[in-house]
């Protein structure tokens, strides 16, 4: 008898062997069955004996397999999220906890792990790409900046509103800049950029500092800029304190005293002491960095904050540093008082999860109230000298962020502000018409054309004679229309109450999609412009 013409017919061959012409052998638990030229038996006998078995070995198998999937993942990420060297599988200690927590587990060598982080770069590259391609309009901010070793980088971010309307953000590339820093090497990386990406066409705006060679970038690559207002912020505040007399020589004592108690030993150990004697909170002194007035106000607040402990260190200690006076100390609290709505303002403007953009022109209108009333509290000529520069600077140099269309069009769209937010009615009313403007465009856009033979036959001579003042005539009608339309639109949401400023203004447009439709476009589109270039990074004394 030939075996090989009964095995192929079923699937228990794979189970069982033909060992005689009337017998088989199971091959899991090697029992003999007999064998009438059919698998009825072998059949009865594997689904009794091991399909079950079989069945669970295999889902245990399996569950394993997704089980070390999961960990492998696990391992990727936390890499990734906190910055580990992939060398960190090989140290001892980590081994050793891992091992702990799972003897089964075996950790991957680095060179897989570097391998399963690159396919995770390339996976998740690939979706951000898939879903930028469905957005319909993203927003670019850059930054340059020199590190430590004087390389050079610049970085590009893209925000945009995703399909749930809700505020994204990719980080598109970061890496040196070796080339001079001139407008066309920056425009010529960018552009390079969004081609790799392509978002070429969707761009509405580009947001960096003032510098030249950004705002001449801006205009190589013809995109509307808008200069990120934490850069602006910064350079009014500085400019302020350096023209305010006598608080520049507070500043530069306050910083040689900040840098003395962090850099001596003998210093902060004497300092700690005094704090835990007195019963003060044990916090250090703040050093401020030239480029973040933010850290300037860090470092006045908390050596006011820790005044007393300071004096007393400083009389015990063989220094010739000069202490700052209670004089000085009343100067800081009263100027710090002007400073604090400014330092809120730019945690605000700086929000990268939360739409900011929208929030400049009713800020900037809250800064000048908050200044004003500060203005008329403080007593000290030092306090008030400052106030009166802060409110010229802001006047002189934010003043245009109500009138430039990118922001009095994103305060109009912000449902929590609308036309309150402007502290100038005629910039209100200008910012209105040119949103009705817009949303005129979209009406005439989304108008259907019509249709030749559905129309009424004009009154004509059979010469054409009329055909040019006929089409005129249907041309100007449309538009009439379209403006008509865009005003209702717009009036009609003017009209509604605003929203609490706790609210998410995307959530509103998300409702309202169907209500406004040609103003959620406008929306979605311009709502994605941040505030700043850079996110705000709340640091921890």
């Amino acid at each position: 008898m030939e075996p090989v013409a009964k095995i192929g017919r079923s699937e228990m061959w794979e189970h069982f062997d033909l060992i005689s012409p009337n017998k088989v052998q199971c091959l899991i638990c090697d029992q003999k069955l007999a064998y009438n030229n059919n698998t009825s038996s072998m059949l009865r006998h594997f689904r009794a004996k091991h399909d079950r078995a079989t069945a669970t070995a295999q889902a245990e198998s399996s569950s394993q397999g997704n089980r070390k999937d999961r960990i492998d993942e696990a391992l990727v990420h936390m890499v990734v999220k906190d910055s580990q060297p992939f060398s960190i599988v090989d140290d001892v200690g980590f081994r050793a906890f891992v091992s702990l927590l799972d003897p089964s587990y075996i950790l991957p060598s680095r060179q897989t792990v570097k391998a399963m982080v690159e396919s995770k770069f390339v996976e998740e590259r690939q979706k951000a790409k898939d879903e930028l391609l469905n957005a319909t309009a993203v927003s670019l901010t850059s930054d340059m900046w020199t590190s430590i070793h004087m390389d050079a980088y610049l970085a590009i971010t893209c925000h945009y509103i995703n399909a749930d309307d809700k505020l994204s953000t990719i980080l598109l590339s970061v890496g040196k800049f070796p080339e001079r820093h001139t407008a066309a090497n920056i425009a010529a990386t960018k552009t390079s950029v969004m081609e790799e990406w392509g978002i070429q066409g969707k761009v509405r705006c580009l947001v960096t500092d003032g510098a030249a060679n950004m705002l001449a970038c801006g205009n190589i690559l013809q995109l509307r800029h808008s200069i990120c207002i934490a850069h602006a912020i910064n350079l009014l505040v500085k400019k302020a304190i350096d023209q305010t007399p006598g608080l520049e020589e507070i500043r530069g004592k306050a910083r040689k005293i900040a840098a003395y108690f962090r850099t001596s030993t003998v210093a902060r150990e004497r300092l700690l002491s005094i704090q835990q004697q007195m019963g003060i909170p044990v916090h250090k002194l703040v050093q401020e960095v030239e480029t973040r007035w933010n850290s300037t106000y860090e470092m006045m607040a908390r050596l006011y904050e820790q005044r007393e402990p300071v004096s007393a260190a400083m009389v015990s200690l063989s220094t010739d540093l000069a202490a700052l006076t209670p004089a000085e100390y009343h100067n800081i609290a009263e100027c710090l008082g002007p400073l604090s709505p400014l330092k809120e303002a730019m945690v605000e403007l700086s929000s990268e999860k939360t739409v900011s953009g929208s929030k400049i022109v009713p800020l900037v209108r809250m800064l000048r109230h908050a200044i004003n009333t500060k203005l008329r509290e403080v007593n000290g000529e030092m306090a008030k000298e400052l106030c009166t520069n802060l409110m010229r600077l802001m006047m002189e140099r934010l003043s245009h962020y109500e009138t430039a269309s990118q922001h009095s069009l994103a305060t109009l769209l912000d449902p929590r502000f609308k036309a309150v937010g402007f502290c100038n009615p005629g910039n209100s009313q200008n910012a209105i018409r040119r949103l009705t403007a817009e949303c005129s465009f979209l009406f005439k856009d989304s108008s259907t054309p019509p249709d030749p033979a559905a129309q009424e036959p004009a009154e004509s001579s059979g010469t054409g004679l009329w055909d040019l003042l006929d089409l005129h005539v249907s041309e100007t009608r449309k538009v009439k229309s379209a403006t008509a339309n865009a005003t209702v639109e717009v009036q009609r949401y003017l009209s509604e109450p605003n929203i609490q400023r706790s609210e998410d203004p995307l959530q509103f447009w998300a409702q309202h999609k169907h209500v406004y439709p040609h103003l959620y476009v406008l929306a979605r589109n311009i709502l994605c412009t941040p505030a700043s270039s850079v996110p705000y990074v709340l640091i921890e004394y």
